[in-house]
């Protein structure tokens, strides 16, 4: 009974091959048919490779939410190098609900203004990375993936020159309020008291403001080695005394999920502006930098996202099933297009001319005889 029902069950299986086998000599071969194959394999394989990097790259997904997290704190990481001495400036930040945050996570660093050689390279060429990611943004993705391999920050000077040190170095990171706020580095050192806030500018002298300062990083939230941002590299010169900078940025924040790490940052776009103080032109205010900053209410998640393995393998059978039928349609539609030329051609060439088909009718026809068997003229 066991062999009777495995018996039933292998001729049933057999039944149902959607496969059918043909025999050796039933197959013709062709130096046309074994071309096509040759070039319908190596596409195949082409294809296939092609395929398999496609596989193992990566794509950054953007989703937009509402930002509902509003007690926490935003972090703002500076490192400004401005012209002037360091007792001479002083760098603060008040936000919209005229809280005062004072600089105590910030360091003021005595520094030299110009940059050397192998500085001014590294500037240049973060500037052209910039210009590249305002034309072409689908490159910021390329630095999400990279972001751990590299870092932006300015290379230090190698030669110990004895040059007059005459600039000052403010860097550091202070944590404010999700609120609208404006980061100042003006002239004195800023005080706060119940009636305003002011910066202490007594003792400096008019002739001694030179805003003239470089940028060398800005950003907002965790820092991000191998993260460029918008600011970074900018350098602005001045020869007035009474020049005042102002940078409008709005925050958005950001989640970012990759392969290789995973932080809360910001990004932010910037709009830039530059004016001389004077008074009696009616153009009013105090000269110094200032960074106006106001946070936007959606957050934006970046992940990283890779193609799954059955999505693989269906555009695999795809690509060898697709290109497997297609050539084979296609050689038996050229062959049946060369074989009705061909066969045309050839009734052209074994065609009898004109008058050789008459005289083949004339010689058909039968004259009849008279009873006697005796032409007669």
């Amino acid at each position: 009974m066991r062999r009777l029902s495995k018996k039933k069950a292998l001729s049933l299986v057999k039944e149902l091959d959607a496969f059918p086998k043909v025999s050796e000599s039933y197959k013709e071969t062709s130096a046309s048919g074994g071309t096509v194959s040759l070039i319908a394999f190596s596409s195949m394989a082409l294809l296939a490779v092609l395929e398999f990097f496609v596989y193992q790259d990566t794509w950054m997904k953007y989703e937009y939410t509402v930002d509902k997290d509003f007690s926490s704190k935003l972090r703002i990481n500076i490192d400004i190098t401005v012209a002037m001495k360091c007792q001479h400036v002083g760098a603060d930040i008040l936000d919209l609900a005229e809280t005062m945050i004072t600089s105590d996570g910030l360091q003021y660093e005595p520094v030299i203004f110009d940059l050397t050689p192998q500085q001014r390279v590294w500037q240049r060429t973060l500037l052209l990375i910039q210009s590249q990611l305002r034309a072409e943004h689908a490159l910021q993705d390329v630095l999400y993936k990279t972001i751990l391999k590299g870092s932006t920050a300015l290379p230090p000077r190698e030669d110990a020159s004895a040059e007059h040190v005459a600039a000052c170095r403010i860097h550091g990171h202070m944590y404010v309020n999700k609120v609208a706020g404006n980061l100042h580095i003006t002239v004195g050192k800023p005080f706060h008291h119940p009636q305003g806030h002011a910066h202490i500018a007594a003792f400096v002298s008019h002739d001694t403001y030179n805003f003239s300062h470089r940028i060398d990083y800005l950003s907002f939230g965790e820092e991000i080695p191998g993260m460029i941002n918008p600011l970074d590299g900018t350098e602005k010169i001045t020869f007035n005394n009474n020049q005042m900078f102002q940078y409008f940025i709005t925050v958005v924040p950001t989640r970012l999920n990759t392969y290789k790490t995973s932080a809360d940052t910001h990004q932010f776009s910037v709009t830039e502006r530059e004016r001389v103080i004077n008074h009696a032109a009616g153009s009013h205010g105090v000269s110094g930098i200032f960074v106006k900053y106001d946070t936007s209410s959606l957050m934006v998640t970046v992940s990283e996202q890779h193609m799954p393995l059955w999505r693989f393998l269906v555009r695999l059978c795809g690509i060898i099933g697709g290109i497997f039928s297609t050539t084979g349609m296609l050689h038996g539609l050229v062959g049946f297009c060369f074989d009705i030329v061909c066969c045309r051609l050839k009734q052209r060439i074994y065609r009898p001319p004109e008058h050789m088909q008459q005289d083949n009718q004339m010689n058909n026809h039968h004259i009849p005889l008279p009873a006697d068997g005796i032409l007669q003229e």
